[in-house]
């Protein structure tokens, strides 16, 4: 790579940073720029698992004051089921071609921006059927066990995406404000970013170099995002997301 091309792909790190901290489509922003690079589509992929899990740890830490509201069993569960779920989706971008799961990725994304837009209404109507204390849930259904559990493998698979979808996940199955739910997602993808990760490194074909470009471009924004995303009223911070994925959604159906 030039000179130019190194500063792009930090730029993307920095970029992708910054969305994973705050709306979640962090991988359609520094996906595309490793693929106009002349990276093959699924090191690619691997490289920038790699390149942005440093992003998630400064994002996470960025979020910490959010993440002690979180009673301590709950994001111990929601880390394990994410990324125990990441596990499967590592092995499936290493054994299938990349076509067959992302096919279906920008139709998911579309649904679950649907899910962020109407989940206070769903809250509210789950609150009053619900039989916990003042109708708080602060334990995870099985349903969003599941659903968390996939989530982890589409973020182990390609990722694009994954943080909305772990906020409706999230924020669905949870009765936690918008900004505890964006640092408890941020923890989860950094999870899921990790043990895929891990894996890649022993497995899978790696482009070092975009790698660490984006490592250090995306270490900065994580925890600039986080605190963007701390400041953000909830209204906002929920539209932001639905209209990254749409956007996210529409980029890739192209």
């Amino acid at each position: 790579m030039t000179g130019a091309e190194h500063l792009a792909v930090i730029a993307a790190g920095l970029g992708a940073g910054i969305l994973t901290s705050t709306v979640g489509v962090a991988s359609l922003l520094s996906f595309p720029v490793l693929i106009a690079l002349g990276i093959p589509p699924v090191v690619a992929n691997a490289s920038n698992t790699l390149g942005l899990l440093p992003g998630a740890l400064s994002g996470a830490v960025g979020y910490r004051r959010e993440l002690r509201e979180v009673p301590r069993h709950q994001t111990v569960a929601v880390v394990v089921i994410c990324a125990v779920g990441a596990i499967g989706g590592a092995a499936l971008l290493l054994a299938l071609p990349s076509q067959v799961f992302a096919s279906a990725a920008p139709w998911l994304i579309l649904f679950t921006c649907l899910i962020v837009g109407v989940q206070p209404w769903i809250s509210r109507w789950l609150r009053a059927r619900s039989d916990h204390p003042h109708g708080l849930r602060r334990s995870m259904s099985p349903a969003t066990t599941v659903f968390t559990a996939l989530t982890g493998v589409y973020g182990g698979y390609f990722g694009a995406g994954a943080g909305v979808m772990m906020m409706a996940v999230l924020g669905l199955g949870l009765d936690l404000e918008l900004r505890i739910v964006n640092g408890l997602k941020t923890l989860a993808l950094l999870a899921a970013n990790l043990v895929a990760s891990i894996i890649f490194i022993f497995i899978a074909d790696l482009d070092l170099t975009a790698s660490g470009l984006l490592a250090a471009g995306s270490i900065v924004g994580g925890y600039v995002g986080a605190h963007i995303g701390r400041r953000l009223p909830e209204t906002l911070l929920r539209v932001l997301i639905m209209l990254a994925g749409v956007v996210a959604a529409v980029l890739m159906l192209r």
